[in-house]
């Protein structure tokens, strides 16, 4: 069974900095996307980055220039990197991977990790 597991959430305030991570285990033959979505209280949930198994990469608008998506292949693991966090960055942020193990490929998801941006 495939797992993704987040870690790196915390509170920071206004113009820091945090670091997420996921890393995907289990069985795995592969992994093609990965990615970040978020959902603040009351809102629906939205894509932050995404990076394909070949390192392209696409950013909500909200979020080009401050963040940044890489991947470690041989780790299966994800990360966004946050700078010049703002308030309503606010949110549960959630990792995301297409997987494809020996018996099916497959969208994961992982519980998420809050990040609170404190002005």
């Amino acid at each position: 069974q495939v797992q993704l597991v987040e870690s790196g959430g915390g509170l920071v305030q206004a113009g820091g900095s945090l670091r997420l991570s996921c890393a995907a285990s289990g069985i795995i033959f592969s992994i093609s996307d990965m990615g970040w979505y978020r959902q603040g209280t009351g809102k629906q949930r939205d894509l932050v980055a995404r990076i394909l198994s070949g390192g392209s990469t696409n950013y909500a608008d909200t979020v080009k220039g401050r963040f940044t998506i890489s991947r470690d292949n041989v780790k299966n693991t994800v990360y966004l990197q946050m700078n010049n966090l703002k308030p309503e960055d606010t949110a549960v942020y959630y990792c995301n991977a297409v997987v494809s193990t020996i018996v099916r490929r497959a969208e994961y998801w992982g519980r998420g990790t809050q990040v609170t941006v404190s002005s």
